[in-house]
């Protein structure tokens, strides 16, 4: 690699470079406050860098990593994800008797691991991304030990994330053994012959998708899901959902733009059914649930099924499509766990729908922003969320795909009843006050929700400025 190669790094350089200052700062003194801003002064810099990287883009280094405005842009959404979940944490992580330092170490190799991912043009690098990822995920969703439903969801997380990863690798073995190639780019005529003999692809193709829909917790490989998102610690329930789904389904986008597998029926096939199967099982089983982490959980699970619908339509288009949604879905999610962490106290997390009950009459600006981040999730109006699932429809029925989006709307419909129960919760009678009401809150957390819900409202009036962007960085 030379000094051109290392440029177009650099946001990944600073990332992991970043993790090194901080695990340093942390050895000489355990000081919460300085551990953050270090943390975030590595973000920002990172983030920065992008632009120095940009005028090199796009450039392959090596075989394993394509640095494109694709990949820059998702750099550009991960690390801003990582920059709020890290202003979460630090207020959620002060409630708790714990040594909270190594968690932003965590969240920083996290980051690296997902940079990795969207950047992949190569199997080998796409494995890598994909368990620096998820080795990072393992202890911060455990990073609670005095919590039993924190050290639980770890080891289910550890267990089935360790089987996931034994799939993809044996579909990555079965492809090199017929193709001869792990390379995206070099896979693309052989994936795409359906006339050829190729059982060995298929099977492969298979194994991959089946690690792939573990990590997106699309149905039916999403039972760890919403044991996981209420047993780990909020903040971390935030990057879960946002920054460790979004890398993927950006790795998913190049993978199939790249590798001719959009073609290939069977795959089709087999991801309408996946998708089907995450809408109405994501949206009926959040329907049971009273507990508000666990509503979320299954409602990722109905929103990784609308963005494969997007997926599944092809096309410049849909890309634009997914990656508006994923945009629109990291701000909602990132708010929606934001509230939930701010309002979260030492011995348990504000998880049940009871400890919303006259939320608004005690925390009006909280509830207000709960509000319009639980209304994006189910597409209303003036939302940004109401703009992705329009453009999602708009993609289906360019392609014709009517039985996917019947299935969608009917879907959002259903989704919409438990997204108001807990609204319903928050604007009933006032009650005494609890813990959960009466919750502090710190300047920079408001800012982050104040910003979020910002977004999230301009994208939803005025998209135009956010698309132009998109439109720029279509994989190509």
């Amino acid at each position: 690699m030379n000094g051109t190669d290392a440029i177009a790094l650099l946001p990944l350089i600073l990332l992991a470079g970043t993790s090194v200052v901080v695990m340093l700062a942390i050895a000489v003194s355990r000081n919460h406050g300085l551990t953050l801003w270090l943390t975030l002064a590595g973000l920002a810099a990172a983030f920065a860098s992008i632009w120095i990287a940009a005028p090199l883009a796009p450039r392959q280094i090596t075989s394993l990593l394509v640095i494109d405005n694709y990949s820059l842009f998702y750099f550009g959404l991960l690390i801003a994800a990582d920059f709020a979940v890290a202003i979460l944490a630090y207020e959620y992580m002060v409630k708790h008797d714990i040594h909270p330092q190594e968690l932003y170490i965590l969240l920083l190799i996290a980051t690296v691991g997902g940079g990795v991912l969207v950047a992949s043009s190569h199997f080998a690098s796409f494995f890598l991304g994909l368990e620096i990822l998820s080795v990072s995920l393992y202890a911060m969703v455990s990073y609670l030990p005095s919590r039993r439903q924190s050290l639980e969801a770890g080891i289910k997380y550890l267990v089935l994330a360790a089987a996931s990863a034994a799939f993809l690798l044996f579909g990555m073995a079965l492809i090199y053994a017929d193709l001869g190639t792990m390379e995206f780019n070099r896979m693309a005529h052989p994936v795409s012959q359906t006339e050829r003999n190729d059982l060995l692809v298929v099977c492969g193709l298979a194994l991959i998708i089946t690690g792939i829909g573990f990590k997106l917790a699309v149905a039916p490989f999403h039972l760890w899901t919403p044991d996981v998102y209420e047993g780990a610690p909020a903040p971390v329930t935030a990057f879960i959902a946002t920054a460790s789904k979004g890398a993927m389904f950006a790795l998913l986008l190049r993978y199939f733009c790249r590798s001719g597998a959009a073609t290939d029926h069977r795959i089709l096939l087999v991801l309408t059914i996946i998708a089907i199967a995450s809408m109405l099982a994501g949206n009926l089983l959040a329907l049971l649930q009273s507990n508000v982490k666990r509503i979320l959980a299954y409602s990722s699970i109905a929103h990784m099924g609308y963005l494969l619908v997007a997926l599944l339509a092809s096309g410049e288009l849909a890309v634009e499509a997914v990656t508006f949604y994923l945009v629109a879905y990291f701000i909602t999610t990132l708010g929606a766990f934001g509230v939930v962490s701010v309002l979260s106290h030492t011995h348990r997390e504000a998880d049940r729908i009871e400890d919303y009950q006259a939320l608004f009459w005690h925390r009006p600006a909280l509830a207000s922003v709960f509000t319009v981040m639980l209304l994006s999730l189910a597409g209303i109006p003036v939302t940004a969320g109401f703009i992705g699932k329009f453009y999602i429809v708009a993609t289906g029925a360019a392609s014709e795909i009517w039985a996917l989006i019947i299935i969608l709307v009917v879907s959002s419909v259903v989704g919409l009843f438990y997204y108001l129960r807990i609204i319903a919760a928050m604007y009933g009678p006032a009650e005494q006050q609890t813990a959960v009401t009466t919750a502090s809150i710190s300047a920079p957390t408001g800012a982050v929700l104040g910003v979020l819900t910002g977004l999230l409202l301009w994208f939803g009036i005025y998209p135009e400025p956010l698309l132009r962007i998109i439109r720029v960085v279509l994989p190509t």
